[in-house]
Formats: C-alpha cells, structure tokens, sequence
C-alpha cells in the first residue's frame, strides 16, 4: 500500500469533516513517512502539510519524497509559530477532525483557541488504515523477527553460565544491533526463578540465573519502525515434574490458538481457545493477561486478543498469541508467536523452538 492509497483511505473516512489534524507521531509516520519527534499533520481532500518546527522541516520533506509521497511542510521556529501555520493553512475549513484519544486538554485548548475551524472529535480514523498489513509492512516485521530468533538462538545457551538477567538482557539487544535492529522492540524481559518469573513484565535485574528455574525471555527487535514479538520460556537443568507439566499445557494451548487463528474470528473467542485449556487444566486462576494484541508501528495495537474483545480478524492482522502461567513461589511460563492472518488461517513469523518439555539449558543427552 502506498502513502497515496493510505491518504486516500483517511480521506475516505473523513464522512462529515472538511479534514483531519492528526496528532499522533505513529499516525503521523504511517501517512507521510515522517519520523520526527515533533508535528502535526493535515490531511484535506486535496493535499498533505506536515507542520514540525526547525530541526526536522529538511527531515519531513526528504522522508515524504522518499516515501514517494506528495505533501507539503510548514515549518515553525516555536511551537507558537507552528500554530500560526496551522491557522493559516487551516483558514476556510469549516470542520477540522481532531484525534480525540492523542489529544490532552491543554493542546485541545490551544487549538479551539487559535484556528477558526470548529473542531469535532474524531477516533481510529487513521488506525482503521494502520491496523491491516501490507506486504511491505510484513516483510519488515518478518525481517525483526529472524533478528530476534537469531539473537535468541545464540544467547540462550548461556543462561546455563550463571549471568544475572540484566546481563542476558544486554547480550541480547547489542546481538539484535549487531544483526541490523535498530534497537529491541520494548524492554526485553528476562524473569527468572520462582519470584520474578511471577510477574509477566518483570523488568530484569542483577538476579542470578541458578539451577532448576525457569526462566521467562519475551524478546523482539525493532526494524524500519515495525517491531517484533516473541517469549520462549527454559529452564535451567532437568525440569521438575510440576515445570514440564505446565510447560506442556501452556504450549498446548498456545498451539491450539495458534491454530484457531483465521479471518473471521472474534477476538474473544480465540482468547477463549487458550484460556479453555488452560482452565480445564485447574490453572485458570493462573492466566493473568490476556492472549494478545496486535503488533505493527506499535508494540501494542489494535487488534487485541481478551475475553473482552469484539473485534473480528481480519487478513493482514498482525497478533501475538501468547498465553502463560504466572504463580509466585512458583514462577511462570509463556508461550508467544507472532502471525499473520492469511485468507485460510495464519502464518507463524516467529521461528524459535518451543518444543515441550520446556527446552533445558545445558541441553540434556
């Protein structure tokens, strides 16, 4: 999809405003290709004018032309001087669309104060576009996705040396940089032992991975702007009993979610697919979050996958599946893919093993 068809789609969606000021730097990004940090973007039924200030008016007009896209740039040396260009760039339109979710009380007050349109609020104007996938957008998810096995693929081993979790960490965002990420696709979490394997986002710290736990690495690396997902768990040595039990029902029922993903489905029932399993189990008490959510410009978007969600799949979804245990004195164990939502099923972009039991580390003979 190009810059053309996704404006066009935006505009399509417009239905009673004269044009849309969009907020949002993700929005902002996916529209014109703009990446900096600062800026609003107009969208009318004839042209694109990206508003930033000094430091990225060469930055938006170059990233637009790269993009292959048309738009103009307006550019302000102060935030008040960014405003006069919305004002007078602005000046006719009778409604101006603002992104009600991206905009805090004190922006709304500055804009209804200066530009002469009445602003109406609008929502998921431009993320009913961002929500499905183009094969461009695809490939680079896929392409951080082999980053993030790799990496994994090559530090997992050392789980068994006795590093702490920040230090496992650390080994894997500077592989994931070395491999061509721009950097890792969140915190990476490493949660180890029967305490901080508890919390789902357990934030690593100078714990000592020891013998007989699991731990829990939920690690995805960031390219072009498109982020990656994905959690493997291991345990260090032989698995108890009570470990490879669990770790067999959490890959059951990820597998079966994984396999109940398809156009079509509501969103509650596939979290319904994993929770079932995990429930008959006895465990459910255990499943603390839902299964998913979708995962693109953003680590965490639209689609998301809970008992809660009405939200039908739709081909081009991008969505975590990724159910788990958590119990402290016990720890926890998660499974996470990535897939896409293809027009018979789904297709797995993440392809680190998950074989049960729970892969050990030394590996056993």
């Amino acid at each position: 999809m190009s810059l053309v068809a996704r404006v066009a789609g935006v505009r399509e969606r417009l239905d009673g405003i004269d044009a849309l000021l969009v907020t949002d730097l993700t929005n902002i990004r996916w529209l014109t290709g703009f990446s900096g940090s600062n800026g609003w973007a107009v969208v009318t039924p004839d042209r694109v004018t990206i508003f930033t200030d000094g430091r990225y008016g060469v930055q938006a007009a170059q990233q637009m032309s790269a993009a292959g896209f048309d738009g103009e740039v307006a550019v302000g040396a102060t935030g008040g001087a960014m405003l006069d260009e919305l004002v007078a760039r602005t000046r006719g339109l009778g409604r101006l669309g603002f992104e009600a979710p991206h905009v805090s009380y004190q922006q709304h007050g500055q804009f209804a104060a200066t530009v002469a349109c009445t602003l109406v609020a609008t929502s998921g104007l431009v993320e009913a576009g961002r929500r499905i996938k183009d094969d461009t957008e695809i490939a680079a998810i896929e392409r951080a996705c082999a980053i993030a096995d790799q990496a994994l693929a090559e530090v997992a081993p050392a789980l068994a040396d006795g590093l702490t979790e920040a230090q496992v960490r650390n080994r894997l965002e500077l592989r994931m940089r070395e491999l061509g990420a721009s950097g890792p696709s969140y915190d990476t979490i490493v949660a180890t032992g029967p305490r901080n394997g508890a919390l789902p986002h357990h934030r690593p710290t100078d714990t000592v991975i020891e013998e007989g736990h699991l731990v829990v690495v939920d690690v995805g690396a960031l390219v072009d702007g498109y982020h990656s997902d994905m959690t493997r768990t291991f345990v260090v040595g032989e698995p108890s009993a009570q470990q490879r039990e669990l770790y067999e029902l959490v890959l059951a029922a990820q597998v079966a979610g994984v396999a109940a993903v398809a156009p079509g489905l509501v969103a509650r029932d596939l979290d319904g697919v994993c929770r079932g399993i995990i429930a008959d189990a006895g465990y459910g008490d255990w499943f603390t979050h839902g299964t998913g959510h979708g995962v693109g410009l953003l680590i965490h978007e639209d689609p998301f996958v809970n008992k809660a969600s009405d939200v039908t799949l739709q081909v081009g979804d991008v969505v975590t599946v990724e159910p788990g245990v958590y119990r402290e004195g016990f720890g926890g164990i998660r499974v996470e893919d990535l897939v896409v939502v293809t027009s018979n099923g789904c297709r797995v972009l993440t392809a680190s093993a998950k074989d049960s039991p729970c892969p050990p580390f030394p590996p056993t003979t």
